[in-house]
């Protein structure tokens, strides 16, 4: 396989996976093809590379830039933004991790609290639907725990865990 088979294979599958994670797949390809890229990339270069509009480039690239996954960079004597993607795998995950806990964890909570204090168990029909929101809640929480471990953690300790798990 020739490297540009390979980086255009990979590009498409990170496209592919990453809108599993909740992000776009014009977003994930573009924070792929920057990955990969020796050197930080303007906006023309990834249009001209990933033959996408201006538009998209610079609404996921600021997209990217929220999520903490890609930087400005400013180079001497260039007036174009150039933009560099974080290389530190472990920090892409960890940031990943931090951004749907915060998009889409805590929310949820705050939406499971609301209903619960809402509600009044005073019926059958509204026992169960409280079960299902405690329920719901309750794995909510638990992932948020769990997510906010992992977060606090750094990768030499999580990977000594998993070793020490999986040979048991």
């Amino acid at each position: 396989m020739e490297l540009k088979e390979a980086k255009d294979k990979f590009i498409h599958t990170w496209g592919t996976l990453a809108s599993q994670w909740g992000i776009n797949r014009t977003m994930a390809q573009i924070h792929s093809l920057l990955l990969l890229s020796p050197k930080s990339m303007n906006a023309d270069e990834i249009m001209a590379e990933l033959q996408i509009s201006r538009g998209n480039v610079n609404m996921n690239l600021r997209d990217l830039m929220d999520w903490g996954l890609i930087y400005k960079q400013l180079l001497p004597g260039e007036r174009k933004e150039y933009f560099m993607a974080e290389k530190d795998i472990w920090k892409v995950a960890k940031q990943i991790a931090k951004e749907r806990r915060r998009r889409e964890i805590g929310p949820l909570i705050e939406a499971m609290e609301d209903l619960k204090e809402g509600i009044k168990p005073d019926t059958a029909e509204k026992e169960e639907f409280l079960k299902i929101v405690n329920d719901i809640s309750t794995v909510s929480v638990f992932a948020d725990n769990t997510l906010t471990s992992l977060l606090k953690s750094d990768e030499n300790w999580l990977i000594s865990n998993f070793i020490k798990i999986f040979n048991r």
